[in-house]
């Protein structure tokens, strides 16, 4: 699996409200430092309440900017990517864009290949 097969797959699981199958993507020492949450998530259980309540969001969606999306090898089978997307999900009745940054670092070799994995909103520009 490539890691563009991989971040297909995530986006896939993410849109489908799939928290099993976002779970199953994450080694068991994945660290995720989330979009929406100010909390580090270094375990299992961290990171499934964090997809737990995102998931939870009516009319969730996400998808890449794709010509943002750098895919990059590292030797062996450690691999990045990295780009922009924008999430999208309904706040109070109102349905709300959040564009943020994400990379992600893949071991291809493992079966559960997230090792990491980092979003934060962009900024609001002046």
């Amino acid at each position: 699996m490539s890691a563009s097969d991989i971040m297909d797959a995530w986006l896939v699981a993410a849109n489908a409200g799939d928290v099993d199958g976002l779970l199953g993507m994450y080694h068991e020492r994945a660290v995720l430092i989330p979009t929406f949450s100010n909390r580090f998530s270094d375990t299992p259980g961290k990171i499934r309440a964090y997809f737990e309540a995102l998931t939870a969001r009516p009319g969730l969606a996400v998808e890449p900017h794709k010509r943002t999306v750098h895919y990059d090898s590292l030797g062996g089978d450690i691999a990045t990517a990295a780009g922009i997307y924008l999430w999208r999900f309904e706040v109070e009745d109102e349905m709300l864009n959040f564009e943020a940054r994400f990379s992600y670092v893949f071991d291809l070799s493992n079966a559960r290949p997230i090792m990491q994995h980092h979003s934060s909103q962009l900024p609001r520009m002046l």
